[in-house]
C-alpha cells in the first residue's frame, strides 16, 4: 500500500520516550535563550506533522489572506492547531483581532499555552478531550457529539488543516453543523480535504496518487481498512452536500491538491472555502 506525506494532528510520540523529550526540551531552551532561536518553534520531535513546520505554516497563511480574505482584526478559529504551525505566521498580523485554537493532543495544548500566553495574550489554546483511536485513545467525547466551546456568531475566519483528512462522516457532519454555528453571518471557512473526484480516481487507478484509497460507505474512502483515521477521503458530491445541508456556500473553485499525483495542485491537499 502506498502511503506517504501525510499531514496529521500531533501525535505526541517523543513523549512516550523520556529521556529522548527531556534532550529536545533542553536543547529547545538553550536554543531560545543562547541562539535566539524562534520560540514558537518546537522542539525537534515535539511535534510530527509531516512537512516542513514553518514553510507550511507560512503557505497557508497565504492562502488566509489571498484565498479567504482575512483581515487582521477578525476573530479566528483553529480547529486541530497542534503545536500552532498555523497560529505561528499569524502572530505577527493580527491587529485588533484574536485567535482561539483547540487540538486533541494535551501536550500539544500545554506547550502552546506556554510559549504564546505570556507573549501573545490574544492568542488562547484549548483542549479537547475527544476520543481518538491514533490521538486520543483516553477521550472523554466523541467528535460526533462533541459542542465546540464558543457561543453562536464568533468567528470572522474557521479553518480545518488536515482534520477531516483523519475523520469519519458522522464526525466530519458535527464538525461542519459546529462551524457553521459559530461562523458569524458573511464569515469564511477554509478546510482542507482528500477529494474523490474523476481525475483523482483516474489518477488513483493509474498508480500516481499517494495513497490508494478504497470505499468504505457513505461516499467516504479510507487508505487503510485496518487504521480507518490514518488518512480518510470523500467523495467531492458528498462534501457539497454536506455544505448545503449546513447552509455553507461554497467559494468557488475548489483548490485541488497534488496528493493524488495532479500536476497543478495548489497544495498537497484539497482546498475548500465557503461562506455562511
Amino acid at each position: 500500500m502506498k502511503i506517504s506525506r501525510v499531514i496529521s494532528p500531533l501525535v505526541p510520540g517523543p513523549l512516550r520516550e523520556p529521556a529522548k523529550q527531556v534532550r529536545n526540551f533542553v536543547s529547545y531552551q538553550c536554543g531560545v535563550k543562547l541562539l535566539r532561536r524562534d520560540p514558537l518553534i518546537p522542539p525537534d520531535g515535539g511535534h510530527s506533522v509531516g512537512g516542513d513546520f514553518v514553510k507550511i505554516g507560512e503557505e497557508f497563511f497565504a492562502y488566509f489572506k489571498e484565498l479567504a480574505a482575512l483581515k487582521p482584526q477578525h476573530r479566528i478559529l483553529d480547529v486541530g492547531c497542534g503545536t500552532g504551525r498555523m497560529a505561528r505566521p499569524l502572530t505577527s498580523y493580527l491587529d485588533g483581532g484574536t485567535y482561539d485554537g483547540f487540538d486533541i493532543a494535551k501536550p500539544a495544548i500545554d506547550w502552546c499555552r506556554r510559549v504564546y500566553d505570556r507573549r501573545f495574550p490574544h492568542f488562547n489554546f484549548h483542549y479537547a478531550d475527544i476520543y481518538s483511536e491514533l490521538y486520543n485513545r483516553d477521550g472523554k467525547h466523541r467528535a460526533a457529539e462533541f459542542e465546540f466551546p464558543f457561543q453562536e456568531c464568533t468567528f470572522d475566519f474557521v479553518f480545518l488543516t488536515s482534520v477531516f483528512t483523519h475523520m469519519l462522516p458522522d464526525a466530519v457532519e458535527n464538525y461542519l453543523a459546529e462551524i457553521a454555528r459559530v461562523m458569524k453571518p458573511g464569515a469564511r471557512c477554509l478546510v482542507t480535504f482528500f477529494l474523490i473526484t474523476p481525475e483523482s480516481q483516474q489518477l488513483i487507478k493509474s498508480g500516481a496518487a499517494d495513497f490508494e484509497f478504497v470505499s468504505a460507505a457513505d461516499g467516504h474512502y479510507v487508505a487503510d481498512p485496518e487504521n480507518v483515521e490514518g488518512a480518510v477521503a470523500y467523495s467531492e458530491g458528498m462534501v457539497r452536500e454536506l455544505y448545503e445541508q449546513h447552509a455553507l456556500q461554497i467559494a468557488e473553485p475548489i483548490r485541488y491538491g497534488s496528493w493524488c499525483g495532479r500536476k497543478d495542485g495548489l497544495s498537497y491537499q484539497d482546498i475548500l472555502i465557503a461562506t455562511r
